[in-house]
């Protein structure tokens, strides 16, 4: 039986595997049990909270660990509210020190208090310390519970603290090194504890660290400079160099996922939304929506003030195009920004050869421009025959994919200079530029050439 038929089984049998009573719920809850956390959380998450707590509350203790650990932050917040007390610190130890950093900042202030109480209080001193780091900056997404050794340290002894701290500390492949002070010096590579002798001192073969963040730095900078170096893990330093934590490489891809879905739905005119979309409350969404919908409605009614100045003015034969013409010029923008930003977003496109690209871009403007010019003077004269209005209809849907081109290139990389998100620049907010500055093009270029 596949997984899918399997969970749908246990759903039908709720009340049976609950229970244990029975042969079938013994039998199902036995094979839930045996799927991986992942998939067990995001069963539970798909059931009323009623009937997830008590299924929850039947698991083998590190099973509730490992299952807790893969819900969401809205999801543990409200499951911790539900569980027992004891409950409530198994579940809280299953979390490392950021984890609980990004669930204690979700928590109401209430909700807040009561958990940190139910921490040692060396986590809970952890816990704090990662609260007063920017959620967004490198601070606010590194891992603290990670194993440094002291530059003074021989082979020999740092392999016997390897072998203490295991199960405590994670362990990546660069191990980062410090003074007496605590202060960063270097790294070494895991497997270069094999490579030398054992009362060789850590110092001594310790490589110079290439990237490091510091705690206040933007994360998505330092996530795009692990991209384009490489980097597994990263270390995060304060004030004076002071070594705090590491970036891993999974924190790197939630960092990249995260900034991916926020720049989509910024391109898309969505405030982002810091949670799922069944996780954000149905009115929450509404108001990020409908406001810049709203702002969006009032911008466009400009392109109706335009074309009504021009009524008298423009024949009927042309008014026909304007759909048209419109659609090309916010098509051509948005093709064109979605270039820009992905470019950016991938380090391709930098301070370095902005003007490169920008000069290649005009030349792909004027491409563009003659050959959709071509196809609208031809689209226009197999509508009315003439050529007077089919030249204007090509010379104005030429100079829009100009113009297009032009803005689509130089609004996300201006924003980007203004401290900015580009992101914004992209989807309806240009496109309602583009019908703006559209409509203002036909009705001018069709004065001088009709008149």
């Amino acid at each position: 039986m596949n997984r899918e038929k399997l969970l749908e089984k246990i759903r039908d049998n709720l009340d049976a595997v609950l229970k244990r009573d029975a042969e079938l719920g013994d039998v199902l809850w036995k094979e839930l049990i045996e799927f991986h956390p992942a998939d067990i959380a995001d069963f539970l998450s798909d059931l009323d909270r009623e009937q997830a707590i008590p299924l929850f509350l039947t698991f083998p203790k590190e099973l509730k660990t490992d299952v807790f650990a893969e819900f969401s932050i809205p999801e543990q917040s409200e499951i911790l509210r539900l569980l027992p007390e004891n409950e409530k610190v198994t579940a809280l130890e299953s979390l490392g020190s950021d984890e609980l950093a990004d669930l204690f900042e979700y928590m109401p202030d209430e909700d807040l208090k009561k958990n940190l109480k139910l921490l040692h209080r060396q986590e809970r001193e952890k816990v704090i310390s990662l609260l007063k780091f920017d959620p967004e900056s490198a601070g606010g997404i590194m891992e603290i519970d990670v194993l440094s050794l002291l530059q003074d340290f021989t082979v020999e002894k740092s392999v016997m603290i390897l072998r203490k701290l295991q199960p405590k500390k994670e362990i990546y492949r660069e191990i980062y090194l410090t003074d007496g002070k605590n202060k960063l010096v270097g790294h070494i590579h895991l497997q270069d504890l094999l490579l030398h002798a054992a009362q060789s001192r850590l110092s001594s073969f310790m490589h110079k660290n290439e990237l490091v963040a510091q705690a206040d730095e933007d994360r998505e900078e330092v996530a795009s400079k692990m991209v384009h170096y490489g980097f597994m893990t990263v270390p995060v330093v304060g004030k004076d160099n002071y070594f705090l934590g590491v970036i891993p490489s999974d924190t790197l891809v939630d960092v990249i996922v995260e900034e991916a879905t926020e720049d989509a739905q910024k391109m898309a005119a969505l405030t982002p939304m810091k949670h799922t979309y069944f996780e954000t409350p149905f009115f929450k969404i509404l108001y990020q929506r409908g406001n810049i919908l709203v702002v969006l409605l009032l911008a466009q009614s400009v392109s109706t003030s335009i074309l009504n100045a021009y009524e008298t003015t423009l024949p009927p034969y042309l008014i026909i195009f304007v759909t048209m013409l419109m659609s090309t010029g916010g098509n051509t923008s948005h093709q064109t920004s979605t270039l820009v930003l992905q470019g950016m977003a991938s380090g391709e496109i930098h301070k370095g050869n902005t003007l490169r690209f920008i000069k290649r871009e005009m030349v792909t403007a004027l491409a563009l421009a003659f050959i959709l010019g071509v196809a609208a003077f031809a689209r226009a004269w197999f509508t009315n025959y003439r050529f007077l209005p089919s030249f204007a209809v090509a010379i104005t849907l030429s100079v829009i994919v100009m113009a297009a081109v032009t803005l689509g290139s130089l609004i996300p990389i201006g924003l980007k200079k203004l401290n900015f998100d580009p992101a914004f620049s992209a989807g309806p907010f240009l496109a309602t530029l583009m019908d703006i500055v559209g409509v203002a093009i036909f009705c001018i270029v069709v004065k001088m050439i009709i008149f």
